[in-house]
């Protein structure tokens, strides 16, 4: 059960992606970054799906004014994004369709979510929720979360990571595509302030253990345990309709808390 995990793509999302099309005027591109940054192997799959009328229609209207390309060709000027330079702003990779980060901004109003995904169809859902419940604290990224943290987000700027069902690629030769590996980490823990939490989830136990193990190691981090093992769910992350079926067969689910270090 991974939330994020991505369901092959049509023939016709296919074409739109390899000619670098838009797949709406003003949208998300289908391949923002391009060939401005190297080819690596990649923690997510290029994702379309279909996309509902009013998923399309979100689109149209909303992108411009609370979407982004992570083009990987300029930084982020956070305050400007959100319209205001004192409001903290947590990263949120990988959210689904949206509804337990429209949960989370619509808790907590004076925090900024920067929610990336690659998912056209949670993109478009994510700001249809984002209008429609009056959430002005939610900018969509699409692209490359790894492009987005190295070239276009500041040393420091983060109060917080989120990283909720990750890809678990469950076959071992596809372990090396997990996202959260040392470099990774590294990399986070440079975008992160002293103090930031860095939290995640899943519900994979191999992928559970290698994330505990990864974070224990990092020299950036410390666990928010006393125990050096799992925290429980914390009440700010919604338990969503999915992970509640989940949970219902008996899956266990897994969340990670730690915190950047000060020192």
């Amino acid at each position: 059960m991974s939330e994020n995990s991505t369901a092959p793509r049509s023939a016709e999302a296919h074409d739109h992606r390899d000619r670098g099309a838009r797949l709406f005027p003003g949208g998300p591109s289908a391949d923002p970054a391009g060939s401005h940054h190297e080819r690596r192997i990649r923690s997510f799959r290029p994702r379309r799906g279909r996309v509902t009328p009013g998923q399309e229609q979100a689109l149209r209207r909303l992108w411009p004014q609370w979407g982004l390309d992570i083009d990987g060709l300029h930084r982020i000027d956070l305050g400007r994004l959100f319209g205001d330079p004192e409001m903290p702003v947590v990263l949120e990779i990988g959210f689904g369709m949206g509804e337990a980060t429209a949960q989370m901004a619509a808790a907590d109003p004076g925090t900024g979510i920067l929610a990336a995904d690659v998912h056209t169809p949670g993109q478009g859902n994510l700001l249809a929720l984002a209008e429609r419940n009056g959430l002005t604290n939610i900018r969509v990224a699409n692209g490359d979360a790894i492009i987005l943290l190295r070239e276009m987000l500041a040393p420091s700027s983060l109060a917080g990571l989120r990283v909720y069902f990750p890809d678990p690629w469950p076959k071992k030769r596809h372990h090396k595509r997990r996202l959260l590996q040392p470099e990774f980490v590294a990399l986070a823990a440079t975008r992160l302030r002293p103090g930031a939490l860095l939290h995640c989830a899943t519900d994979w136990e191999p992928y559970a253990e290698q994330m505990l193990e990864v974070l224990s190691a990092s020299p950036d981090f410390e666990n928010t345990q006393p125990d050096g093992g799992y925290a429980p769910r914390p009440d700010f992350r919604p338990l969503t309709k999915f992970e509640g079926q989940g949970l219902d067969k008996g899956h266990v689910v897994h969340d990670l808390l730690f915190r950047r270090r000060t020192d």
